[in-house]
């Protein structure tokens, strides 16, 4: 009987899940030590040369995209241009990583002895701990999986999946022995929202004293209201005669009140306000402040600076126009 398509399709998945599941109970030893090499190779100034052929080329490129994104210096290396001049990458003190699940790629191994020539470490991965390019490698990482999701156990499915983790896997247990931090993300990352997210602050983002609605606890809701139409704003902020933060007034909460109070013009700051609300520091990341406006589900937060006065506010719907959502 022939499968569904969301069968099929959820078969694929099943499949290559078990050939990542596979990969990571079998981690062992060597992966230890590539690790170890990878640290010692970065702390002595070199870099990583990924190379592969095909589809584990492919995964090869992104491996060396992510280790470098996370603090590991790597260059992908493609075989066939390693032969015609690109092996000039290659310097005495970087290790060469090499990715074939066979490991009988004839372009791949055609370029590994002209580069081991040049007296380089070459660590290989591959599913095939016999085979050409492993007796040819100084560490043979091997990557054990089961099967591929294609038919007819040929087209590299699985074995790509499993690749692509075991990159990831690399570049984040390395992230952690460098101890790199957002800060060191963000330097390597100043273009995008991502950069942005790790580089700017909640001072970047915030909407100045100037542009805000603030009163004080015995401000009427009818000028409480006024002043957040006159700052186009939705949001007010209650503080006490030093700046200092007491509560937050929202358009919404204006509208639950009107909703069962027939004289909520009148009612003043101290009764209805929100009490001591969340808040920001003025040197808070983008990345944290976003962190914030999603876990307690709020369109605007209140900065304030290191000794608790108010700064400013952040809305919600002024980081699409910053390019931060």
């Amino acid at each position: 009987m022939q499968k569904t398509i969301l069968e099929r399709a959820r078969e694929v998945f099943d499949i290559e899940i078990d050939g990542v599941r596979t990969l990571r109970d079998e981690l062992g030893e060597s992966f230890e030590t590539l690790v170890g090499r990878c640290a010692q190779t970065i702390e002595n100034g070199g870099k990583l040369v990924v190379t592969g052929i095909g589809k584990s080329g492919y995964i090869g490129k992104k491996m060396a995209a992510t280790l470098s994104s996370v603090g590991s210096p790597a260059v992908f290396m493609h075989p066939v241009e390693a032969r015609h001049g690109d092996l000039g990458m290659i310097q005495k003190n970087d290790l060469l990583i090499a990715l074939s699940y066979s490991g009988e790629t004839e372009e791949l191994l055609a370029v590994l002895t002209p580069a081991k020539r040049l007296g380089v470490e070459l660590v290989s991965i591959t599913g095939n701990g016999e085979s050409t390019l492993a007796k040819m490698s100084d560490l043979v990482v091997k990557m054990p999986v089961p099967r591929e999701a294609c038919p007819f156990n040929l087209a590299p499915t699985t074995t790509t999946t499993a690749l692509l983790v075991l990159g990831d896997a690399l570049a984040l247990v390395l992230l952690d022995l460098h101890g790199f931090t957002k800060s060191d993300y963000g330097r390597l990352h100043p273009g995008g929202a991502i950069g942005r997210m790790v580089t700017m602050r909640a001072q970047d983002l915030m909407r100045k004293l100037e542009n805000s609605a603030l009163v004080r606890p015995q401000s009427t809701v009818r000028e409480t209201i006024y002043a957040m139409s006159h700052a186009r704003c939705g949001s007010a902020i209650i503080t006490d005669e030093n700046g200092r933060l007491l509560g937050i007034f929202t358009d919404g909460d204006f509208r639950r009140l009107a909703e069962r109070e027939e004289k909520v013009l009148e009612l003043v700051m101290a009764d209805v306000m929100t009490k001591n609300p969340v808040s920001v520091r003025t040197d808070a990341l983008a990345v944290e402040v976003i962190k914030v406006l999603e876990q307690r589900h709020i369109d605007d937060i209140v900065v304030t600076d290191e000794n608790g006065r108010v700064a400013g506010f952040i809305d919600v719907q002024d980081l699409p126009g910053l390019k931060i959502m």
